[in-house]
């Protein structure tokens, strides 16, 4: 007998600011689905999950819940007017005498349910949404990144507690791991459509790299297509043009094809440049012991970085990471021990409370001003690793719009900060990266980005992340803080750290982390790779030739396209037809040179 759906939706349109973020949308739960929901920042994810709870009303079509279905939705920024503590907040939709279901899983998520709802922080908040629905335990959990502010072993409790549940659940997260962990089935949201495949977020990128190429195929065939009927057009057309006005207005139906396709959204053009070389030892540390109010953060440590090496700090909320690193760089006296410097460092620091960026200035104003940089006042173009760049482009290649460039920090979603405290940071030079939290947010394809290009810095990291795929892609060492002033330093990455341990193997797929570059100029660093430096720098320049030669096919087809022309005015029409089939010619052989360029680097 087949299973009644949890919640079925069908022909979902809806629209923000003119623009639709979804068109003809139709899904549907079942009973103990476990379902990833992927996408790119900005792409509709949790507008489609408030959707499915009911919270935004769309613009047409239908949403049916199963009678006698609870559906329950974790906040990102919930609303706790009228209870006084954390606890009142997590309870408030469970029976009295069920309230205790709070405290078993405040305990596994590591929150106080007694904290103060006035003064509780964004993460603690969080937390206390998820410990509500967690213990409310509805029939259908739609979970919008619920690793976020959470520390390993939170996950860890959390990952248990949803791998053992008979509830359905659809689950938005940039954790790899643990979406690895717990999906059966991935919702893939791309450009306003929801692809669903039976198949875990394991296979995802299989699926989607897939898809992707087919679209190439299919596009690559239309373009070749239109060019073979434009070459028609262009020889025939005064011979032909009465009797062939069909063939005409099929031309015109595939180039309109063409344009209604819509565009896939590239990768931010990220890259740190390595500044002048740091001396081999970075930072060396002895004896390092650290209190506050008597609680040991750590003991008589000691810690050797080179240059060149990766370090992972890694260990429960509060336990003292931020205060490590605060050590490390000489910003926190230790109540003993010494820390010495390298020479020649330029370090730069990303936050994880993004404090660089001031949030009612504009995105433009906030790159436009600058200390580290020596940057103050407004400006229309910043230096980027020594180049000069408009600020609005320099956005776009981090994937922010013109309408954006203006817009206040505020405004932003947490994955767009990121981007542009990442845009800040790669603006300059350093040899030294120091990198609290990075990964909150982040979409899987920028993390993807995040993860390469730490792997061709040739300087130093420093970091701190709960996300153990990242780590380990990422770590060549992992100092592990195990609480009561014991931080032990590891070989490798998490999975790594765990073995040591002997403790059993995380649902992580282990990548090794690339090797530090040697300090090299940027065409050494090309010239080492699969591209020479001047292929490396003409795959760079053909989207854009390519681009120009389709938009001047493009004008000279439509002053073709006017029948009186040839009567009228045959060396025009002739000059025309000249510049169309040499720029065509110029096109295709743009195209072949970028396929073969692209198969070489790939």
């Amino acid at each position: 007998m087949a299973q009644v759906p949890l919640l079925q939706m069908s022909d979902i349109a809806l629209t923000f600011g003119g623009d639709p973020v979804f068109e003809d949308l139709s899904l549907v739960v079942h009973p103990g689905d476990r379902v990833a929901l992927v996408g790119r920042n900005g792409s509709g994810k949790s507008t489609l999950m408030k959707v499915m709870a009911g919270l935004v009303e769309a613009d047409s079509g239908t949403r049916v819940i199963s009678p006698g279905v609870s559906v329950g939705y974790m906040e990102q920024d919930p609303t706790m007017a009228g209870c006084a503590t954390l606890g009142d907040y997590a309870a408030s939709g469970l029976a009295p005498d069920e309230a205790y279901k709070v405290d078993m899983v405040a305990e596994g998520l590591k929150f106080d349910p007694g904290g103060d709802v006035s003064t509780a922080s964004g993460g603690e908040r969080r937390r206390a949404a998820l410990a509500k629905l967690m213990a409310e335990a509805p029939d259908l959990m739609l979970l919008d990144e619920p690793t976020n502010h959470l520390d390993i072993t939170a996950i860890a409790w959390l990952e248990a507690e949803l791998a053992q549940t008979r509830r359905g659940f659809v689950l938005i997260s940039h954790d790899r791991a643990f979406l690895r962990a717990l999906t059966r089935a991935t919702l893939w949201i791309d450009r306003g459509q929801v692809r669903r495949a039976e198949q875990g977020f394991d296979r995802f990128e299989d699926w989607r790299d897939k898809v992707w190429e087919e679209e190439d195929m299919q596009r690559h065939k239309l373009n070749r297509k239109i060019k073979a009927e434009a070459r028609w057009a262009v020889e025939g057309i005064s011979a032909r043009r009465k009797r062939n006005q069909g063939r005409v207005r099929a031309l015109q139906a595939l180039r309109a094809e063409r344009a209604a396709q819509i565009k896939r959204q590239g990768t931010a053009a990220m890259a740190f440049e390595g500044g002048s070389a740091s001396g081999r030892k970075v930072i060396e540390a002895k004896g390092l012991t650290k209190s506050f109010d008597g609680k040991p953060i750590v003991s008589n440590f000691d810690l050797t970085i080179q240059r060149g090496d990766r370090v992972a700090i890694v260990g429960p909320n509060g336990v003292g990471k931020t205060t490590v690193i605060n050590m490390l760089l000489g910003q926190t006296a230790p109540d003993a021990g010494t820390v010495k410097h390298g020479t020649n460092l330029d370090i730069a620091v990303f936050d994880q409370s993004r404090a660089q960026l001031d949030p009612d200035l504009s995105l433009w104003d906030n790159l436009a001003s600058d200390p580290v940089l020596g940057r103050s006042g407004k400006a229309d173009q910043i230096m980027v690793r020594g180049a000069p760049k408009h600020v609005v482009g320099y956005l776009k290649e981090f994937l922010f719009d013109d309408a954006q460039a203006r817009a206040p920090v505020r405004a932003l979603s947490g994955g767009e900060k990121a981007r542009l405290l990442l845009a800040k940071l790669m603006a300059r030079d350093s040899n030294f990266l120091v990198l609290d939290e990075p990964t909150n947010d982040l979409d899987i394809e920028t993390l993807d980005l995040l993860q390469d290009i730490l792997g061709e810095y040739p300087g130093t990291v420093l970091l701190v992340s709960h996300d153990r795929d990242f780590l380990d892609r990422t770590a060549t060492t992992t100092i592990a803080m195990e609480g009561d002033g014991k931080a032990v330093v590891y070989a490798g990455g998490w999975s790594d750290y765990r073995a040591q341990r002997g403790e059993d193997a995380p649902v992580v797929e282990k990548v090794a982390p690339k090797p530090a570059k040697k300090d090299t100029s940027p065409k050494e660093q090309a010239a080492k790779s699969k591209l020479s430096f001047t292929e490396k720098h003409r795959l760079d320049e053909l989207p854009a030739e390519i681009d120009r030669l389709t938009a001047e096919i493009g004008k000279l087809e439509a002053l073709l396209a006017d029948p009186n022309l040839f009567t009228e005015n045959p060396v025009k029409f002739q000059k025309a037809t000249d510049a169309l089939v040499q720029r065509q010619a110029a096109l295709d052989a743009a195209e072949e040179e970028w396929l073969t360029l692209e198969d070489k680097a790939s």
